[in-house]
């Protein structure tokens, strides 16, 4: 066994990716979830095993397939976990490198938020950080953008031919939101699809009947909020806005983007009950 420190930001993908060239097995990523996404991308399309210890400002991942908060409790999961090849999701916007997410893609509000974030308030108060970034939004008209969704199965009101004019989009592959809410609710990462949520709303006040139906899981019957599965999403902004998208809580660009499924990306270490399996 070894252990490596990322010296710095975009590093431990580089590691995951060296680890998995030079033949490692299984490679452990200890951090938050943008540490996770990192090594997700050093490590997309391999047949090297990746597990999660969560650390860092918040790791949605570990929470979402159950794994313990604490790192030691964590470990001791993972030595009963098994392996299980999942898809995974991948950004596709101008003028950048592809990004694969194993989580979500955030486009409009969220990923304004994340833009916005100030990592001293980040590095000091943690997930506060974001909520204050969110509070400085209060007032404020959200742009809208247009999201086509290949859609196979919808709920809520919807446009015609899967084109939606909206504030907000998630193209998810996990129900857990932030570590503190339930957004999508019928999703699982050994799903082969996403669930997309749209919401076509723009006033801060919408914003309050959209997390207060979040909150009390009415959300699939909210007026302007429609939810559909998909394997791709296509999003476009006007040319005069500048929208910002996010992958598992990392800023990664601006529209116009593609978000589509790959299949057979990655191989997850999960407890066996999310995987289906008896304990």
């Amino acid at each position: 066994m070894e252990l490596f420190a990322t010296p710095g930001p975009n590093q431990a993908g580089v590691l995951a990716a060296q680890a998995a060239e030079s033949g490692c097995d299984i490679v452990l990523a200890a951090g938050g979830d943008g540490t996770i996404n990192e090594a997700v991308n050093g490590l997309a399309g391999s047949n090297t095993v990746f597990g999660v210890l969560p650390a860092g400002t918040a790791n949605v991942l570990a929470n979402e397939v159950g794994l313990a908060q604490r790192p030691d409790f964590a470990a001791r999961q993972i030595l009963r976990a098994v392996p299980v090849r999942v898809s995974l999701g991948i950004v596709e916007t101008e003028g950048a490198p592809p990004r694969y997410f194993v989580l979500m893609a955030g486009i409009g509000l969220d990923a304004r938020i994340v833009y916005e974030l100030d990592p001293h308030l980040k590095r000091r108060f943690g997930k506060l950080a974001y909520w204050h970034s969110g509070f400085r939004m209060v007032g404020q008209t959200q742009p809208r953008f247009h999201a086509s969704v290949h859609g196979l199965e919808h709920h809520g009101s919807e446009n015609h031919a899967g084109r939606h004019h909206v504030s907000f989009a998630l193209v998810t592959r996990v129900r857990n939101y932030g570590g503190d809410f339930e957004i999508a609710r019928r999703v699982r990462l050994t799903d082969k699809d996403f669930e997309v949520v749209l919401f076509e709303d723009n006033e801060w006040h919408d914003y309050l009947r959209f997390f207060g139906a979040v909150a009390t899981g009415r959300l699939e019957s909210t007026r302007g909020v429609s939810i559909a599965r998909s394997m791709q999403v296509d999003v476009s902004a006007p040319e005069d806005r500048r929208i910002y998208i996010q992958v598992d809580g990392e800023a990664v660009g601006v529209l116009p983007a593609t978000v589509r499924v790959v299949p057979d990306a990655l191989t997850l270490l999960l407890p066996k009950r999310y995987a289906g399996l008896e304990e």
